[in-house]
């Protein structure tokens, strides 16, 4: 269960650097793949700009906590980070996007979110 649980925490903190560097450097197909799509060259630049460096920032703590601090600290970051995608699916409820985006990509993460910390919490 120990290599799960430290697998599935990476894979999480690597995907959040994907999404990133995604929103960084290709933003219009980052937001569309959001479900709230805006336009990179308009007034959504910083909101774009803003969940890049967001996303990026989640996955690089998210390592260093596996690699310096353990299971447990990555455990409750995990659990906290969970906010995030259903936040995540709020939004995107809210302004219109797909509901099959919301519940499919954000609450769905959510859950392999909050999965992860828990069997984290098991280690």
């Amino acid at each position: 269960m120990t290599v799960t649980a430290y697998t599935l925490a990476v894979l999480l903190d690597l995907f959040c650097l994907f999404l990133g560097y995604r929103f960084l450097f290709q933003p219009g197909p980052a937001a569309a793949g959001y479900g709230v799509p805006a336009d990179p060259t308009g007034d959504a630049r910083a909101y774009l700009t803003v969940k890049g460096l967001r996303d990026g920032a989640f996955g690089v703590v998210g390592l260093a906590l596996v690699a310096f601090s353990g299971a447990q600290a990555e455990a409750w970051f995990m659990l906290c980070v969970a906010l995030i995608p259903f936040g995540d699916t709020v939004t995107v409820l809210r302004n219109g996007g797909a509901k099959a985006v919301a519940y499919g990509i954000h609450f769905a993460t959510a859950i392999v979110v909050l999965i992860s910390a828990t069997l984290l919490f098991l280690v």
